[in-house]
């Protein structure tokens, strides 16, 4: 990793202790005059400091003072993406708290390499997340940003991060006391359990246009227009996308094994999946309620098609005009609870059904965006992410609702 700084004016000449000099070293003068300028130019915005990467340009930045970040941003792209995609959305975060992050583009995990299976690309990701950590001693505490394939990258990433951490604590007349026989009820000990990412404090989970129910089950692809001969056809193919097409259209079950995402939305003996994502205090799903022909509504927003808010109760939000909808939920609607699973047959249980409910035994905040009579609907998928700026410029507001949302 290369390093570049830009530092203050000190140490250079004045143009006073250069008289009668020939003409070579007046150009020398002139040329340092012209870099004065430009660092004072960049003194008006504080301490700037950019870590470069020599195959895939700047990956991780930091600006603004103190120059000892406390929060790890990670971002992760989708597939065939790489960390450009998210230049845009990181500089909104540097430019909101200047002082408090460090963000981080991942880079293991682009172009052809995202066919790689989400496992493998998992496993990448939770490498170099201990790497960036090493270089930034002073952060203590971690969220993700994941877009489309990104956001499941990183659910498995979280797994392999996650270390559980049981504290005491002291309860102070809260009614938490096991025991009535207590001899301190004003000092009431008990053990908590508590989680950790990397040994971090996690704090966002945010998911933008990610199929977190795969894209196997009926409607979960857009462009397939809902016929189940589509829908079977591309499920036969989905090989073509290598390890990722087979975890995607949960294909992968030689052996009889369980397909990666179904088995990711229970915790099992090697990897917490549902404690990792648990840990942190808020989980985020941005969906494209409409045209986005990669990734359905209920897949991205870890909804049932009833749940789906009805289209003519959708309103802008007056400061985010993309934005129509925003609600957080507690936990899983219990109407539609089933029973628990105790092996694997694609024939007898509703894999679909029976994922949702895995993955909302916590709360996730829900926020629904509509590109409508925007010139840049149809690139809905990656509008949402601003993934060029010069043609997904119209989801800005959604990347800022992220930003101004954001727990520090």
């Amino acid at each position: 990793m290369g390093s570049v700084e830009l530092q203050g004016t000190g140490g250079r000449r004045s143009s006073l202790e250069i008289v009668d000099k020939s003409g070579g070293e007046l150009k020398e003068m002139n040329s340092e005059k012209k870099s004065n300028k430009k660092s004072s130019y960049f003194r008006k915005f504080g301490c700037l400091k950019i870590e470069e990467s020599n195959e895939n340009g700047s990956v991780v930045e930091t600006t603004g003072e103190p120059v000892n970040p406390t929060h790890l941003i990670i971002m992760v792209n989708g597939i065939i993406g790489s960390a450009q995609d998210w230049k845009f959305a990181a500089k909104q975060f540097l430019k909101k708290y200047p002082r408090d992050v460090v963000v981080h583009r991942s880079k293991v995990n682009s172009s052809m390499l995202t066919f790689d299976g989400v496992d493998v690309m998992g496993d990448r990701l939770a490498e170099e997340v201990i790497s960036v950590k090493k270089r930034h001693p002073s952060v203590q505490k971690i969220s993700f940003v994941g877009h489309s394939l990104g956001g499941l990258i990183a659910r498995y990433a979280i797994a392999r991060l996650y270390e559980r951490d049981i504290t005491k604590e002291i309860s102070h007349e809260t009614g938490n006391c096991k025991s009535d026989e207590s001899e301190d009820k004003d000092n009431c000990v008990q053990e908590k359990s508590r989680g950790t990412i990397a040994g971090l404090e996690p704090m966002n989970f945010i998911t933008s246009a990610t199929p977190h129910l795969g894209s196997r089950f009926h409607k979960q692809v857009p462009m397939f227009c809902g016929f189940y001969t589509l829908e079977k056809a591309a499920a036969r193919i989905s090989g073509f996308l290598g390890r990722t097409g087979k975890h995607l259209f949960m294909t992968d079950v030689d052996g009889g094994k369980r397909p990666l995402l179904f088995q990711m939305t229970s915790d099992s003996e090697n990897l917490n999946f549902i404690s990792a994502l648990e840990s942190f205090k808020r989980r985020v799903a941005y969906a494209n309620a409409s045209f986005d022909h990669i990734v359905g509504w209920c897949t991205s927003s870890l909804r049932r098609r009833d749940e789906l808010p009805k289209r003519q109760h959708l309103s802008r939000h007056e400061k985010y005009p993309h934005i129509v909808n925003v609600k957080t939920t507690e936990n899983a609607s219990p109407q539609h609870e089933i029973s628990e699973v105790k092996a694997y047959d694609c024939k007898t249980i509703d894999m679909e059904e029976e994922m949702i409910r895995g993955l909302t035994k916590m709360s996730w905040e829900r926020v629904d965006v509509n590109l409508s009579g925007s010139m840049q609907r149809f690139l809905a998928h990656s509008t949402i992410q601003v993934k060029i700026s010069c043609i997904n410029s119209d989801g800005a507001d959604v990347v800022q609702h992220m930003v101004d949302n954001f727990l520090l």
